[in-house]
């Protein structure tokens, strides 16, 4: 029997400008300090930019299933320690400070980790693409890991909608790990507990934003909520509709969107002649955002194009977001 989901007061939900995003990782170390330094948690990293054609993190996640088909739970594929990277260190203290000869060689060898094919994506030379896309718990409306977890120990918080695990219920089966399409939980080895993203939640009940938010460099990111028609994540992902979630097949419906890449040169011929063709298919963007990132990506050319003749865009205005303060809950960190 499908679990009754709690309906929370309000939603809390992101937008990410895929435009804005330099693959810097501020925000991926941000949450990596505050979060995820305990035992057991070398892995992982629950927030993390990838690139985009790419294998992702956890290695190849976009195929391991989950999610829902109509009211169906989808029982997907656990990830293995070495789809995350299994975690290595260098001898810095040997090296710096012993005198040790020889080059500082990570240990172990590594054979996979978190942008092991950074900056690869796709196509030939001079037609090569690729873009950053950066990823955490999508606190779904709908998310598979509470309907899966068989211990009641995921719950959807009322006042903010923000999903998180109570850990003294938590038994450390990994439901959660295999029903989650985006596999965003993570398994404990050490704790036998599962851990994920809580969208820095003590955070927000101080009024304060997420710190993967408040830490961005680019300025690609938004956090607010979905029913304040003065946030930025309002206008951008229901009143103008030019930010999508990722992947919204899967079912959860979840409350991340992003606003998919139009900037860049177009294709070039072999004498180096740039066309209005983008480099980026829109097949790959298809793929990730489905059909409406078409009309999406109109606007975003059609607002741009008012701004770049000396025109008006509150579009292109609240994208741009000189003030923080119109981007996040508040921007101190």
């Amino acid at each position: 029997m499908a679990k009754v989901m709690t309906v929370p007061k309000r939603q809390l939900a992101f937008v990410v400008d895929l435009n804005k995003c330099i693959g810097c990782q501020t925000c991926t170390v941000a949450c990596k300090k505050l979060w995820t330094s305990g035992p057991g948690q070398d892995f992982m990293y629950w927030r993390n930019v990838t690139t985009s054609p790419g294998m992702g993190y956890p290695r190849n996640w976009e195929t391991l299933g989950g999610g829902y088909k109509g009211d169906e739970l989808l029982k997907g594929k656990r990830p293995q320690l070495m789809d995350y990277g299994v975690p290595f260190e260098f001898d810095y203290t040997g090296r710096l400070f012993e005198g040790k000869p020889g080059r500082a060689r990570p240990s172990p060898t590594p054979r996979s980790a978190p942008n092991w094919d950074e900056d690869q994506g796709a196509g030939d030379y001079p037609n090569n693409y690729y873009f950053y896309l950066p990823r955490h718990c999508n606190h779904c409306t709908k998310p598979a890991c509470l309907e899966a977890c068989p211990n009641d120990a995921i719950y959807k918080r009322v006042e903010d909608g923000i999903v998180v695990i109570h850990l003294d219920k938590c038994k450390g089966t990994q439901a959660c790990v295999e029903s989650c399409p985006y596999k965003v939980p993570y398994y404990n080895l050490a704790t036998n507990k599962a851990n994920k993203c809580i969208a820095c939640f003590p955070r927000i009940e101080q009024g304060v934003a997420t710190a993967c938010v408040a830490q961005c460099a680019g300025r690609a990111m938004h956090v607010g909520y979905l029913d304040d028609p003065a946030s930025s994540v309002h206008k951008l992902a229901l009143q103008w509709k030019v930010a999508l979630p990722l992947h919204a097949e899967f079912g959860t419906e979840p409350n991340i969107y992003y606003v998919p890449p139009v900037l860049g040169p177009g294709m070039e011929d072999g004498a180096g002649n740039t066309s209005e063709q983008p480099k980026i298919p829109l097949a790959h963007l298809h793929k990730l955002f489905g059909p409406g990132v078409e009309e999406v990506l109109k606007t975003l050319k059609a607002e741009r194009g008012k701004k770049m003749q000396g025109g008006k865009s509150e579009l292109m205005d609240t994208l741009i977001g000189r003030r923080s303060a119109d981007m996040m809950l508040s921007p101190l960190t």
